[in-house]
């Protein structure tokens, strides 16, 4: 789970990671309220959950009131379109007014998982500000990395090592060690997937501040903390995945025209492959799980279809704990529930398959069988090739 750049820097504050004076306003006048109240000059940011604001217009300084409100008034209520939003943009509903600060250098650095190594990573640049992914295409030598032993835990000498290899002076190194560990304590205890600061500005006093904050929450720990699930700003969701996180399914939007739903995230993958062998494109990730009833499977089928961007649906089933005959009534019930006006494709397989073949056969409905993965291939093949638009 993805939170804003406000909600990120409360929790820096929490930690004792500098940051600057900040509000976070839903309008024009609260942001010229905020403003005076802060001390002119500031930096009025658009929060939406994307990178790219500050090219994209969603970052600026105003040096006076008037300014402010003009920023305020072209932001809000308006999508901002970033390289990450896609050309429709995310609407902004709220924007933090930030003190504005005095800055030498910008460093970047972030925590993650590196999965490879099943350790954290520390990662730090002398190029802050810039996108830190082409930095590391074109310079990776400009990035320094230590690795935390998850048992031992990340060490003083490690994080001051980090300001010295990036040749920083001493009162420096050691304002960013401080800012390491608290960063590191902060990604622990809130179970974070991503915590980054781009970028890590260096004052003319030689101090180090937190002039931006990112941070992901690893879904799998949000039970542990219900004070960060309050966070969530379903606004910056994809709809259809809001409704499928509501009833359990494991939904992701994608791009293509096949929309795909399976058991098991493995078998999902390869049927999006087999989507990609067949010269579509799979429209979505959705992973029904093995305890799905025929209720889940219902609503999977009705986020499906109720994408506009979908011209077929792939239902690829291998039944063991979720039963052929579960995943066969729960098709049936949404389509005599739902207008469904494309080719609807299943292939089952395992626990119950001649039972959950007998319930689709005699429902009435024209669902299009397929007995095996070739076959499934070429029926996909064929409504994607009869289905207007249905082009990858």
């Amino acid at each position: 789970m993805r939170i804003h750049e406000y909600q990120a820097k409360g929790l820096f504050a929490e930690f004792g990671i500098p940051v600057p004076p900040s509000r976070a306003v839903a309008s024009a006048d609260e942001a010229v309220a905020s403003a005076e109240t802060l001390g002119l000059p500031v930096v009025v940011k658009a929060q939406i959950h994307a990178g790219g604001r500050g090219k994209a217009g969603g970052v600026a300084l105003a040096s006076n009131a008037d300014e402010v409100r003009e920023i305020a008034e072209r932001l809000i209520g308006r999508p901002l379109v970033t390289h990450q939003t896609g050309p429709e943009g995310r609407i902004v509903r709220t924007l933090l007014v930030e003190k504005a600060s005095e800055i030498q250098s910008e460093l970047y650095l972030s925590l993650v998982v590196d999965r490879a190594s099943r350790q954290i990573v520390v990662m730090a640049s002398r190029a802050g500000g810039v996108d830190i992914e082409e930095t590391a295409k074109t310079d990776p030598d400009a990035i320094v990395k230590e690795w935390v032993d998850p048992v031992i835990g990340l060490r003083g000498f490690q994080a001051f090592r980090i300001g010295t290899r990036l040749g920083l002076p001493t009162k420096t190194a050691r304002s960013v060690a401080k800012i390491v560990l608290a960063l590191y304590r902060l990604f622990c205890a809130k179970d974070c997937s991503l915590a980054e600061i781009n970028p890590l500005a260096i004052t003319p006093d030689g101090d180090a501040l937190a002039i931006d904050a990112k941070i992901t929450i690893d879904d799998n720990g949000l039970f542990r903390h219900p004070e960060i699930g309050e966070l969530r700003d379903l606004n910056e969701e994809d709809p259809l995945e809001v409704e499928a996180t509501s009833v359990n399914l494991n939904y992701i939007k994608l791009n293509g025209t096949v929309g795909c739903l399976v058991n098991g995230a493995g078998l999902a993958m390869a049927t999006m492959d087999l989507i990609k062998h067949a010269g579509a494109s799979p429209a979505n990730f959705l992973d029904v799980g093995g305890g799905a009833t025929a209720e889940m499977i219902e609503k999977g089928v009705r986020i499906l279809v109720d994408d506009p961007d979908v011209r077929a649906v792939f239902i690829n089933i291998f039944g063991g704990i979720l039963r052929c005959d579960v995943l066969a009534e729960g098709v049936v019930a949404a389509a005599k529930n739902l207008q469904i006006d494309v080719p609807v494709i299943v292939r089952l397989e395992g626990t119950n398959v001649e039972a959950g073949r007998e319930i689709l056969s005699s429902s009435g409905l024209a669902f299009r069988t397929a007995g095996d993965l070739s076959e499934a291939a070429a029926m996909v093949a064929e409504a994607v090739a009869s289905t207007a638009g249905g082009t990858a």
